[in-house]
């Protein structure tokens, strides 16, 4: 079995081109970022080709200088069409399956399928119209302007959807949104992301005199940070904390400051170390996002004994057990978050029991090596039918 790739960047699609070329099925991975960036995912150079002229340097600018919401939008769409026409001019005519990143593989896929070849769209959240109405929901609710999305990138997605002969997605919810968008359930594989944990283990435990709560990832509206301090703001405690871990979206800051920050310290990124040991040291953490795939540092933080508060939208389902390891909660509900943090405040052996559980679970998680086998018999499978 011969298998091309194609991101934009990295993302976990060199974590599988890593496992496919361990087992000799991958041709080559076609990536816009510099194999200098590239070099470090332990895939060999002679299998990766680059294109980085705009991907990267939109990658700078977006980091250094945004630009305007519309133009951003525009060029990302530009990107993604550019990306796909030079991986289409180049791909090996001999590949079995081609599976493109979500937006950046319509061309390339018809061309293999063309060919003979199988044609997997890989998408790494909920369905494009699922995220763009949910997103921009949120958005108007807290009264900020909402992302802006080309109507020609969102038609190209689903164009994409309908052409591929699969679709890959990482969690149950990501799998509800596309059914729920009238995507066959045949065509749609579930296959959950490796986790790396060498770096989580639990070094330190949670203060005695203290209830201290955590939140890691981009502290943003998707993340449905505002309902977590909501709910934080609603808990009678004599010592609460709240840390939020993660770069901070300035608009997502903004409705937090009106909200109140009260007992609430914001650190910004951290390193995988110092993410640790805060996930070591806190009673729970807590991850009520609107919309994504799935999000690891659930895993990172089970691997450190930490218990878990999740939205059903973060793919947490998943990856633990309501009432076992923590607890799932419907999105937008900071009464719901409010109840379980005040179960675990008030009930330290069930913090306790929770975070063991958490340790005994995460044994099971799947690491990288088990996400390349399913993916390869994914493959495998589809090539037969």
């Amino acid at each position: 079995m011969r298998v091309v790739q194609a991101a934009h960047g990295t993302f976990h699609h060199f974590d599988l081109a890593r496992e496919l070329e361990a087992r000799g099925h991958l041709q080559r991975i076609y990536s816009g970022f510099p194999w200098r960036r590239l070099a470090r995912e332990g895939v060999s150079q002679s299998r990766v080709s680059t294109f980085p002229w705009l991907h990267t340097s939109l990658f700078l600018l977006e980091r250094h200088c945004p630009m305007p919401r519309r133009l951003a939008a525009y060029l990302d769409y530009r990107d993604s069409v550019q990306l796909d026409n030079w991986v289409a001019s180049r791909i090996e005519r001999d590949c079995d399956v081609f599976v493109g990143l979500s937006s950046a593989g319509l061309k390339t896929g018809r061309l293999v399928q063309s060919r003979g070849g199988k044609y997997v769209c890989d998408r790494g959240s909920s369905h494009i119209r699922y995220q763009n109405a949910i997103v921009a929901e949120e958005h108007r609710h807290w009264g900020v302007p909402p992302p802006i999305f080309e109507e020609r990138a969102l038609a190209r997605e689903e164009a994409e959807y309908t052409a591929a002969d699969a679709i890959t997605v990482p969690s149950e919810f990501a799998r509800r949104s596309f059914i729920e968008r009238g995507v066959p359930p045949r065509k749609i594989g579930k296959i959950p992301y490796g986790v790396q944990l060498s770096r989580f283990r639990p070094n330190k435990p949670p203060s005695t005199a203290s209830f201290d709560v955590l939140f890691a990832g981009t502290v943003s509206l998707r993340k449905g940070v505002p309902y977590l301090l909501q709910a934080f703001q609603m808990l009678q405690h004599p010592r609460k904390r709240l840390r939020l871990a993660g770069s901070v979206e300035p608009n997502t800051l903004r409705v937090l400051q009106r909200l109140g920050l009260g007992d609430v310290e914001v650190m910004g990124s951290l390193p995988q170390e110092k993410l640790a040991e805060h996930m070591s040291g806190s009673h729970v953490m807590v991850l009520p996002s609107i919309e994504e795939g799935l999000a690891l540092v659930q895993a990172q933080a089970m691997a450190c004994g930490c218990p878990l508060i999740s939205s059903f939208n973060t793919g947490g389902e998943d990856i633990f057990q309501d009432g076992v390891e923590g607890f799932l909660v419907p999105i937008r509900s900071p009464e719901a978050i409010h109840e379980r943090l005040a179960q675990l405040a008030g009930d330290p052996e069930l913090q306790k029991r929770m975070s063991a559980a958490a340790l005994l679970r995460v044994e099971g998680l799947g690491g990288w090596t088990t996400y390349g086998d399913t993916y390869t018999a994914f493959l495998q499978k589809l090539i037969q039918a």
